[in-house]
């Protein structure tokens, strides 16, 4: 059943529409402006396949206000995109917050952490689960439990295969979850577990994967990113060496990971030689990316539709308590 997006309009008050026939999720969507669209395509598409025939997903669209954005990305969020106040108003099931291109080292610093923690917060009050997904995860353990990210020597980048830590309805089938990870910065484990977060996945290499804590919801958190499409790390990739042949950067950057097979490998080692001793922009054009595409899977695809159709399950036998607790609160009886 295709996941249907719901357009900006007014939200409609509970009833009907919002009845025990669906699941109303909302993507807030802080990505850059180059990764904007992808990303609004990414969960959809994800979602669409987790849910089947069985579950109908209505996907409402926000961004944080203070996101810059150049005038093409601005005039679509304007025709799809909702502010946070309409949010809140929103009898939403679950929220997916995905992370945000980071401006300042201290993540307190950033314009957006006002509103990003105010969204926090009303999450954790008002879904039956949120997932934040990269920067989001690492901002919404620090605003809720103090717990700071750490910087990595380098940036770590690729496909990591992640075993299952400890079962949970979210790993329910799942042997192991490759994902990809590109970030620079982690949460380890043992400042997680001082703070009763519940470890989901993790690699030898990549550290801790996903992560949840239940409160009054269902937190989940993801350092790597399972609604990738499979080209998503060579774009990224390509979009770095852009920067560095432009001088916005001053190093080479690594390619990913457990990613490109033998040939694509030898592929991108010439022409990472080549880049080197010619550094211009107009090199960019000659990044063999048609070649480099036939050559990527998308290997962590089935793990990543058996994770979301899990936690679709999870919203589903949690939607008739939400139902009842927002009857109950709208006629004015205490709920606890």
């Amino acid at each position: 059943m295709p996941v249907l997006i719901e357009r900006r309009r007014r939200p409609r008050k509970l009833g009907v529409d919002y009845g025990l026939n669906r699941i109303d999720i909302g993507l807030v969507n802080n990505m850059p402006d180059t990764a904007l669209e992808a990303t609004e395509r990414q969960y959809a598409a994800l979602l669409s396949e987790a849910a089947g025939d069985d579950v109908l997903v209505h996907l409402h669209l926000y961004s944080l206000p203070e996101i810059r954005r150049t005038d093409r990305a601005a005039e679509h969020t304007k025709k799809l995109y909702r502010s946070l106040d309409v949010l809140t108003r929103t009898p939403l099931d679950a929220l997916i917050v995905t992370g945000a291109e980071p401006q300042t080292h201290d993540l307190r610093e950033e314009i957006y952490w006002p509103s990003l923690t105010k969204l926090i917060d009303w999450a954790q009050a008002n879904t039956i689960s949120t997932i934040f997904s990269c920067l989001a995860a690492h901002a919404a353990v620090l605003h809720l439990d103090g717990i700071a990210r750490r910087p990595l020597a380098k940036k770590l980048f690729g496909v990591f295969d992640e075993t299952i830590a400890e079962p949970h309805p979210l790993t329910k089938g799942l042997a192991g979850l490759p994902a990809p990870h590109s970030r620079w910065n982690e949460l380890r484990e043992p400042d997680l577990r001082a703070k009763n977060y519940s470890i989901l996945t993790h690699s030898d290499e990549a550290g801790v994967g996903m992560f949840a804590k239940k409160d009054e919801n269902l937190l989940i958190f993801l350092q790597g990113h399972p609604e990738y499409e499979a080209e998503t790390l060579l774009r990224e990739y390509r979009r770095d060496i852009g920067r560095y042949l432009r001088a916005e950067r001053s190093t080479y950057p690594g390619r990913p990971r457990h990613y490109f097979d033998a040939r694509a490998s030898d592929r991108v080692i010439q022409y990472r030689k080549r880049a080197t001793i010619r550094r211009e922009r107009d090199l960019l054009q000659e990044f063999p990316i048609f070649e480099l595409r036939r050559s990527v899977r998308h290997s962590w695809r089935p793990g990543a539709v058996a994770f979301y159709r899990n936690w679709l399950n999870i919203l589903d036998k949690g939607k008739p308590v939400r139902i009842a607790t927002r009857i109950l609160k709208q006629a004015g009886v205490a709920t606890r």
